[in-house]
């Protein structure tokens, strides 16, 4: 079984195809995240994607992925999974919940093929309207993952629908009531709005879940883009966002998530 080491995380931050930026600032987050770890000296080995993760697995103690297209196969996951046995703990934020894409006829979002790291991760993207401004609720109030945040926060970020793969075992963090406008996102690309928890109305936006020894923590916030990245994006119909969108990353709440998280995972 894989070891862990204390005092060192490996973070994944980039977008697919290699040297792609798929839709999201990569650089910037990649530069926050290494500036919050910094912040209680701990040392980080950086990578684009999962190629290699296997190799710095044993000599890590903390896994944050801020990425858009790549994500774990089959064997990498089982890595994965074995680290976390061992100790390892695993951040996951915004688009790590997502993965291979495909194409459906008619509709301009692309549907999410479930793949075995969504299993892992314990969520699957699904879709999300335009950026807008969202009332985060905080569910679990009294988690070291959630400590200063008090009852609710705003943020101006993407809404994501995300679907829980195994709520049994989940404890839900942070959520949000998108409202009825945003009922028709998941209209064409799936049969049902998986996202919806059962009053009807709310969607999960934060958890963690125990894997053995370790655990992963997933938090769908944290968009961002510069100018050529926004040139490239898809026009989405009264979408008003600036050329520069930082939103949640310029919120006391937010980096307050980012730190707590980074504490959590290094078990400080």
């Amino acid at each position: 079984m894989t070891e862990t080491k204390p005092g060192r995380a490996h973070l994944v931050a980039g977008g697919f195809p290699p040297g792609a930026m798929g839709g999201h600032d990569h650089d910037y987050a990649r530069l926050r995240l290494l500036g919050l770890l910094a912040e209680r000296d701990i040392p980080a080995s950086v990578s684009n994607d999962f190629a290699d993760v296997e190799k710095w697995l044993p000599v890590s103690r903390l896994l944050i992925t801020y990425v858009a297209g790549p994500y774990p196969d089959a064997a990498q996951c089982a890595a994965i999974q074995h680290w976390m046995e061992a100790g390892g703990r695993w951040l996951g934020l915004h688009g790590t919940s997502g993965g291979r894409a495909q194409r459906v006829e008619g509709v301009r979002m692309r549907r999410t093929v479930k793949t075995e790291h969504h299993a892992l991760l314990g969520s699957k993207f699904l879709t999300h309207p335009p950026i807008r401004e969202i009332r985060v609720d905080v569910s679990a109030v009294d988690s070291p993952l959630t400590r200063g945040l008090g009852a609710s926060f705003v943020v101006e970020d993407e809404p994501y629908f995300i679907e829980l793969q195994d709520p049994g075992s989940t404890q839900i963090l942070l959520t949000a009531d998108y409202g009825p406008s945003a009922a028709s996102a998941t209209s064409g690309l799936y049969d049902s709005d998986t996202s919806l928890q059962a009053d009807g109305k709310t969607r999960v936006l934060g958890y963690t879940r125990e894997v053995g020894s370790g655990g992963v923590t997933y938090f769908a916030l944290g968009h961002c883009h510069n100018p050529a990245i926004h040139a490239a994006r898809t026009v989405v119909p009264n979408e008003t966002t600036p050329p520069i969108f930082r939103g949640p990353w310029e919120t006391e709440a937010f980096i307050a998530l980012l730190r707590n998280a980074i504490a959590w995972g290094v078990r400080a």
